[in-house]
């Protein structure tokens, strides 16, 4: 029996999490911290979700695997539907979002570079007595 309340397109929250590639805990979570609006109820009462649901969780993941959080996502969202909005706020994110990870790809340059030296210094010992990476990190 069809319920009329429900359109052809819609997905309940399994093929919702199929059709995105996300879990179905993950969808919930997104409801939960309003990433994504609240399921809509057919007259059974089972959850069902539509297209605009499935390209939001396209658009959510892909912003996640640009390096923005979800706080920076729900930004992204807001501006996505403000009829004020022009490109340069966005793109005002985007610069934003590149400067961090500029910092973050000199915080671990840093990092490859230190622990490469004690690499060095621990082949350098040649076997025998105290690791200096050991060493070196109880040092602090």
């Amino acid at each position: 029996m069809n319920d009329p309340t429900v359109r052809t397109n819609s997905f309940t929250i399994g093929k919702l999490a199929r059709a995105s590639g996300l879990s179905i805990e993950t969808i919930r979570y997104y409801e939960r911290i309003e990433l994504l609006p609240y399921a809509r109820r057919n007259a059974s009462g089972y959850r069902y979700y539509d297209e605009d649901d499935l390209h939001r969780l396209h658009f959510i993941s892909l912003a996640k695997r640009h390096g923005f959080s979800l706080n920076e996502i729900r930004e992204l969202l807001e501006l996505r539907v403000d009829p004020q909005r022009t490109c340069e706020d966005v793109r005002r994110h985007a610069r934003q979002k590149v400067e961090e990870i500029n910092v973050k790809i000199g915080e671990l340059e840093r990092m490859r570079r230190a622990l490469q030296q004690l690499m060095d210094s621990c082949a350098a010992k040649d076997g025998g007595g105290e690791c200096p990476i050991l060493e070196a990190f109880e040092r602090g």
